[in-house]
């Protein structure tokens, strides 16, 4: 084989390698923008949330207000039940995900991602990542949460607590908005 076919065989071989390797990063683009207008949109919805709400839990009543705080960077959620201390969540965007940290009566603090967030399902799923105050992964903390959004006044809260590697119970929580 002459060195000029060899040379224009190599140079074939280095554009279609440089051809692939755009189409991949523009598919890795692609799928970066899709995560990071997921969140936001998530995020967003979560938002719609600002006011008064009340629900009826196992326990009784509940009442829950939200506040965006922080130039609309974050999302304050005051969760009261009766005979507890009052609980705090904050929502917020890390990059392209939507985070929570929840300050739990348990005594940690639980930290959890959205799960990809379709509009059209107007459900937002959160599952656990790690938290505060948890020297044993077995302490019982609130692992996930899942918002079902039925209107604008109303939408459901489902906070599952983990304990020991398994589910120890569900609290779920239809709220109807008070003001």
């Amino acid at each position: 084989m002459s060195n000029t076919r060899s040379i224009s065989i190599c140079m074939t071989s280095i554009l279609a390698a440089g051809v692939i390797w755009l189409g991949l990063a523009g598919t890795v683009a692609q799928a970066s923008d899709k995560g990071d207008a997921s969140a936001t949109a998530a995020f967003n919805k979560l938002k719609t949330l600002a006011g008064t709400w009340e629900g009826t839990g196992k326990n009784g009543k509940v009442t829950s207000s939200y506040e965006v705080i922080s130039n609309g960077s974050a999302l304050v959620e005051h969760f009261k039940t009766p005979g507890e201390s009052e609980m705090l969540t904050v929502y917020h965007l890390d990059g392209d995900h939507l985070m929570l940290t929840h300050y739990c009566t348990a005594g940690n603090q639980p930290n959890m991602q959205a799960e990809a967030y379709d509009p059209a399902s107007a459900k937002i799923v959160f599952d656990f990542t790690g938290g505060g105050n948890l020297s044993n992964p077995n302490t019982g903390h609130m692992h996930n949460v899942t918002f079902k959004f039925a209107s604008a006044d109303v939408f459901t809260a489902d906070w599952t607590f983990q304990e020991n590697g398994k589910p120890r119970f569900t609290e779920n929580i239809e709220y109807h908005r008070v003001k």
